[in-house]
């Protein structure tokens, strides 16, 4: 009895969890088709587009071109206004994570930032 009650739960977590993986946005950043931005991200739900959103600006150096810690550093400071928002798919949330991010990865940041804020 004890087993079968383990094994039902155990089913139950499973399932929930499969659910909750289905119902997670996912995250795509392709290059601009606005000319004034480098890159968008498009988020969907259930194959359905939730938003786009294009950010940082063309022409502009961010820390994946110039790999300047000390620029890094300011432009996150100058910047951590933009988190207030609480919201991970808009422009500032972006721009500090993946052009201004930890790596110099652009790869490597998009991985992260789906990490931290569960992205597909």
């Amino acid at each position: 009895m004890i087993q079968s009650k383990i094994l039902v739960n155990s089913l139950c977590m499973i399932i929930f969890y499969a659910n909750s993986i289905s119902k997670m946005e996912k995250m795509v950043v392709k290059r601009s088709t606005n000319p004034s931005k480098k890159y968008m991200a498009i988020f969907t739900k259930d194959n359905k587009k939730v938003k786009t959103t294009h950010f940082g600006q063309s022409g502009a150096t961010d820390y994946l071109l110039s790999k300047n810690k000390e620029r890094r550093q300011r432009y996150r400071q100058r910047h951590q206004k933009d988190l207030r928002t609480k919201d991970p798919k808009r422009a500032g949330y972006l721009s500090y994570y993946l052009l201004w991010g930890d790596s110099t990865s652009l790869r490597t940041n998009i991985a992260n930032y789906k990490k931290k804020f569960n992205f597909k």
